[in-house]
């Protein structure tokens, strides 16, 4: 089997998840087989960002499985598997700060994520490494001014290295500290920005979570009409793909 097939799979796989296609994407993953350990590495390690992502949309638990088998096949590729040790880092932490927002205790989480940003292999690893500190440091540790210096590194890098998802992650935070702040034009700006980035790359869950935020800034700018009709549209996406989280803020909205 030649690397070009792993890689398409995990290209593939990747589109099926932001579709919020978790089960395809994994069933498409396992049934790639191959006898070269970098590949395997390749796709377990995909896998493993599968379910991280499913678990965080579904409230599930696949990602210990999937992580450990991430870990066997690094080990088995040695070297073969160009920053895959960092990836598998990044996951983790992934994983853990989403425990850790339903869960009291302190994880670590914030000495991890300077190695992260510190180790970041190049500069787009380096951004994912700014935004996922940013949401650390405002959910977890509540410090908004240190989550809104992380967004904006984020973004900067983002922009230098073209990395839309990042940029739109980024941008999405920073519409929220804008819009508590109160300034509803900046938070409208960067939120519709957020929207069409995430809408380009095909990943759904955040896409909805974010017209969710839109429905709530329509309520707050006046338009009730409006806030319940886009609640609507998006609690029945969210009600499709399972998300409770959405299901719960447009419920809310839609009364």
């Amino acid at each position: 089997m030649s690397h070009l097939v792993a890689a398409a799979a995990v290209t593939a796989a990747t589109h099926l998840m932001r579709a919020g296609q978790w089960t395809a994407a994994t069933d498409l993953l396992t049934a790639v087989q191959t006898d070269d350990p970098a590949e395997r590495a390749e796709l377990a390690l995909a896998l493993a960002e599968v379910a991280v992502d499913q678990d965080f949309g579904h409230q599930t638990d696949h990602t210990p499985a999937a992580l450990a088998a991430a870990e066997d096949a690094a080990e088995d590729a040695a070297d073969a598997v160009l920053n895959g040790s960092w990836d598998l880092s990044m996951l983790k932490f992934r994983k853990d700060y989403s425990i850790a927002l339903s869960q009291s205790g302190d994880r670590d989480l914030r000495e991890r994520a300077l190695t992260l940003i510190e180790e970041a292999p190049d500069e787009a690893r380096r951004g994912t490494a700014r935004f996922w500190a940013g949401v650390m440091a405002d959910n977890v540790y509540e410090r908004p001014a240190e989550a809104v210096e992380h967004y904006e590194a984020a973004l900067e890098l983002g922009e230098k290295c073209d990395d839309e998802l990042l940029m739109a992650q980024a941008l999405r935070h920073l519409g929220h500290h804008a819009h508590t702040a109160g300034d509803l034009a900046l938070a409208r700006m960067q939120w519709e920005r957020s929207t069409e980035l995430l809408q380009k790359v095909g990943h759904l869950r955040p896409t909805l979570a974010q017209q969710a935020a839109l429905a709530v800034l329509l309520r707050d700018e006046g338009d009730a009409a409006g806030s319940r009709a886009l609640a609507t549209e998006v609690n029945r996406w969210a009600g499709q793909l399972g998300i409770p989280f959405i299901v719960q803020e447009t419920a809310e909205l839609m009364a």
